[in-house]
């Protein structure tokens, strides 16, 4: 047999699979099971830019990828208009017509890896992109945990002009393909019930670059797809939060633990503003000159988030908490009488039984869950990324088995009626959808806070106080140092918000080479900066006000500062905060 015949037969052999796998049940199946994953562990998946989708018509998404398979099944579920995605698959594995099958109903396509010729690589693109269809990728390669996005690769132009120099030589019309740049952020990627934007960038059309890629000039193609890469980077980067110095980790955790501290309820940010928001207060502790306690302040700040991660407690719990002046033990207060006190008693005690059947009933079918969703972020202590999708994953298999069974029970008890079947599936969906609204769990990241033995809790408790008084002072005195500057004072901004906030300028140096190369920077006024964060809601804490009622003085007091035998725990061991790169500054 000719070669060109035995690869005619592999095409009609290979497309016969898809040709029976055209309406994707298999993918619909997994898109709606991970549309109710998604839906039990975030709070809320916040989509914006979605009229940047067009409804119809073949599109190139580039998505971020920064929480492992979590990423494919939001981008999946909350597409715009509901478009089937279809995934990049190693080519090999669609030679089995079963597994062909499988493949495309569940939404893959072929890339053959191997091949040299980019025609033959993305073939199955081709035809995917031919019908109309999306086609869905990440060009980061591969799902990580850094402080910023950190490498953009060439694959998604490669394909996106290739196509549109195949449906040039093939007389393809009106199919002219766009990209998609989207973003998914997490509020926090591996806490239970945080919040996601997944925020879509203005279409980018093949018009400006395919004139370029198009030409015989030698490298002028990949110079094409080098442009238009950057183009997708730049949009990325855009609508993400990036760390942009080498200590892009500290940066980035002491801007957050200052959004905590200017935003103290929890969800009090506008998720349309979370990005903006998070973004301007990096570029803000990344200006090492914006005020002069700024070491000390982000000192403090690292030291209390990370306080905060070994204690496993949030600063909106601590701020909910009621301390007034009167709970200093040093300050003498007088005891409520015992009527007063019985009351309170029995009346929390009343609410407390009104609510516990409807909430304890769902808890109890619920606990075997959140004991393997801890067992499973074990598996992968120190690795953010994939803390998410094993407590996802995991506990999805385990209510696979719960609800069917709690189903199958209380349909027995209802001696197997038909009304008896409805009643039991209602019971089982409502304990599900009360139970997912109703609770509200924090999780650990991964950093590293205690080392030895854990002291006693109530001196734990006195330095995460402690910590928490700090930590708002000097956010306080760094506040106040910005705007005592006024108008002089300018601090580095990402350049796409100095432009719509503050200026940009080029600088230009010379390389090893001799090269010129310009660099554009960013600058926002120090003043616009603090009206620009209270606009969207920031409380910046004014010095002199008292925290918590003055009640973290009285833990600094002689008195509390002294610890009792109790409060030493045994052996009496250091407390270990802050990584040692940390003290260094």
């Amino acid at each position: 047999m000719a070669p060109a015949d035995s690869e005619l037969q592999t095409k009609s052999c290979s497309s016969e699979p898809r040709r029976m796998s055209e309406s994707k049940a298999l993918h619909r199946v997994i898109r709606q099971l991970a549309g109710w994953a998604v839906w039990s562990f975030f709070t809320e998946v916040r989509v914006v830019g979605a009229e940047n989708v067009p409804p119809n018509g073949p599109i190139i998404v580039t998505a971020t990828h920064h929480n492992m398979i979590l990423d494919p099944c939001i981008l999946s579920s909350y597409f715009p208009y509901r478009r089937i995605l279809n995934y990049w698959s190693k080519a090999s594995l669609f030679n089995n017509r079963a597994l062909a099958y499988i493949l495309y109903s569940s939404g893959n396509i072929p890339v053959d890896r191997k091949s040299k010729d980019r025609q033959v690589l993305f073939r199955g693109t081709f035809d995917a992109l031919a019908r109309g269809e999306a086609v869905a990728l990440f060009p980061e390669g591969t799902s990580y945990t850094e402080p910023r996005i950190m490498q953009v690769k060439d694959g998604a132009a490669w394909a996106a002009l290739e196509y549109t120099k195949w449906a040039a030589n093939n007389g393809v019309e009106d199919q002219e393909v766009k990209i998609i740049p989207a973003s998914i952020v997490y509020t926090n990627k591996s806490k239970y019930r945080s919040d996601v934007i997944m925020e879509f960038g203005p279409p980018i059309s093949m018009d400006e670059y395919k004139d370029h890629f198009f030409s015989d000039r030698e490298g002028a193609p990949r110079a094409a797809v080098k442009r238009l890469t950057r183009a997708i980077e730049q949009q990325l980067v855009e609508t993400t939060i990036n760390a942009p110095d080498w200590f892009g980790r500290e940066t980035l955790y002491s801007a957050r633990m200052a959004r905590d501290l200017l935003w103290e309820k929890e969800r009090s940010i506008d998720l349309n503003d979370f990005v903006a928001v998070s973004q301007t207060l990096v570029d803000l502790f990344s200006t090492k000159d914006a005020a002069p306690n700024y070491i000390s302040t982000r000192r403090h700040l690292l030291e209390y988030y990370s306080l905060l991660q070994s204690t496993h407690l949030t600063n909106s719990v601590l701020a909910s908490l009621q301390l007034p002046v009167a709970l200093s033990p040093t300050h003498p207060t007088p005891l409520p009488s015992r009527l007063f006190t019985l009351s309170i008693l029995i009346r929390d005690t009343l609410v407390a039984l009104i609510r516990l059947p409807t909430f304890f009933l769902p808890l109890l079918l619920h606990v075997p869950v959140y004991i393997i969703g801890r067992l499973a972020a074990r598996l992968t202590e120190h690795e953010e990324e994939s803390q998410a999708q094993n407590k996802v994953v995991f506990s999805l298999l385990l209510l696979m088995l719960i609800y069917p069974a709690t189903f199958w029970l209380l349909w027995a008890v209802l001696s197997y009626s038909s009304t008896g079947a409805l009643v039991a599936a209602l019971t089982v969906w409502a304990f599900a959808y009360y139970h997912t609204r109703l609770v509200t769990a924090q999780v650990t990241e991964p950093f590293i806070a205690l080392a030895h033995k854990r002291p006693a809790s109530r001196r734990i408790m006195r330095h995460v106080l402690r910590a928490r008084g700090e930590a708002v002072r000097a956010v306080a005195s760094f506040f106040a140092a910005l705007d005592a500057e006024g108008d002089r004072k300018e601090v580095v901004a990402s350049v796409h918000l100095a432009r719509l906030f503050g200026r940009i300028a080029d600088t230009k140096t010379k390389n090893e080479a001799g090269e010129i190369i310009v660099e554009t920077k960013g600058y926002r006024h120090a003043q616009e900066v603090i009206a620009f964060l209270k606009a969207k809601g920031a409380k910046i804490p004014a010095l002199g006000g008292g925290i918590e009622g003055e009640w973290d003085a009285g833990l600094s007091s002689e008195e509390e500062a002294t610890p009792t035998q109790s409060d030493k725990g045994e052996g009496d061991d250091d407390l270990v905060w802050v990584p040692s790169a940390l003290q260094t500054e």
